[in-house]
């Protein structure tokens, strides 16, 4: 939901009360009445917190007026004691075992892959009778515990 027209309304007057002319003049082109809109698109969600507003206001940069993504990044800024604070979401028991029992038959699976199969591979590949060098060969019996044949 976009910022109510006449929040934006007053945003343009502060603004042009602080800035004068030279804020106005940047949109001297351009439809006021469509940039304001815009203000109200992008500004949209801080209805819900007039405080960031507020601060961002208190907070304007002094050398030039700030764009409408620059007054929104300003907005956000804002301290978290200027935030609303937002209550813990309430923990289901009941769904959170669901959940967990689901997870069940993977966590107590056991371990298929010890982390040596591709030493399994290079000894299989060399008892295969294919060529294997013979730094890998020793690397991987090694790993496997075999005896290594010098």
């Amino acid at each position: 939901m976009s910022l109510p027209m006449p929040w934006v309304e007053r945003l343009f007057d502060k603004m042009t009360l602080i800035y004068g002319q030279s804020f106005l003049r940047r949109w001297q082109d351009i439809d006021l009445e469509a940039v304001k809109a815009d203000w109200a698109h992008e500004l949209a969600g801080f209805a819900q917190h007039p405080k960031s507003i507020a601060w961002a206001l208190q907070n304007l940069p002094a050398d030039k007026a700030p764009t409408v993504l620059e007054f929104r990044a300003l907005a956000r800024k804002a301290p978290p004691e200027v935030l609303p604070q937002l209550e813990a979401p309430k923990a289901d028991p009941d769904r959170i075992a669901a959940e967990l029992a689901k997870l069940g038959p993977v966590v107590n699976e056991p371990k298929r892959d010890d982390g040596r199969e591709w030493a399994r591979r290079i000894v299989a590949k060399h008892e295969s009778g294919l060529r294997v060098a013979p730094l890998p060969l020793r690397m991987a019996r090694d790993a496997l515990g075999q005896e290594v044949s010098a």
